[in-house]
């Protein structure tokens, strides 16, 4: 098994969602990033044949290295499909998909382990939440209580700082 090998990613979502997340990845990066899959759940659809066709997904995007799953909304139907993949091997479930989680979890899936990408999809997902005072990096500030830094004010945190959560972000 190849080190760069990359992690297979499973976007699993209310419909129109997790296609377009994976556009938006795909507009980001330049193409297609290869190894991440859709499925988008429909109102009308049954959820034991979506577990289904989530199942084949995982299994085709295995290349060795495991399947993150991402999906939307803990407790809705997407997640409860996800969650019926979550006691396979090598396969970890994150809910609260974003674009920022999912363009983390791309970045580092060809270098880390399955468990530590894991982590930077999460910490993608609470930096990439911020309030907006201007367009100028250093004005940015995280939210209390999320994400890594413990500042909520821009004198607090400083445009370097500001600059390295912004970079962190992609």
């Amino acid at each position: 098994m190849e080190k760069t090998t990359p992690i297979g990613i499973l976007l699993i979502g209310h419909a129109p969602l997790p296609s377009a997340l994976l556009a938006c990845a795909c507009h980001v990066f330049g193409s297609d990033p290869g190894g991440v899959a859709a499925l988008d759940v429909p109102p009308e659809g049954d959820p034991a044949q979506l577990a289904g066709a989530a199942r084949q997904a995982v299994a085709a995007l295995d290349a060795g290295r495991g399947v993150l799953v991402l999906t939307d909304l803990f407790g809705a139907t997407p997640s409860n499909i996800a969650v019926q993949l979550a006691n396979a091997p090598d396969v970890e479930v994150l809910t609260g998909m974003s674009l920022p989680m999912l363009l983390r979890a791309l970045t580092y899936r060809g270098s880390l382990s399955l468990e530590v990408l894991v982590e930077k999809a999460t910490a993608g997902a609470l930096a990439g939440v911020m309030k907006i005072a201007s367009t100028a990096p250093q004005n940015q500030t995280q939210v209390p209580g999320v994400g890594p830094s413990t500042s909520t004010t821009p004198s607090q945190d400083g445009a370097a700082n500001a600059l390295a959560r912004l970079r962190d972000q992609q």
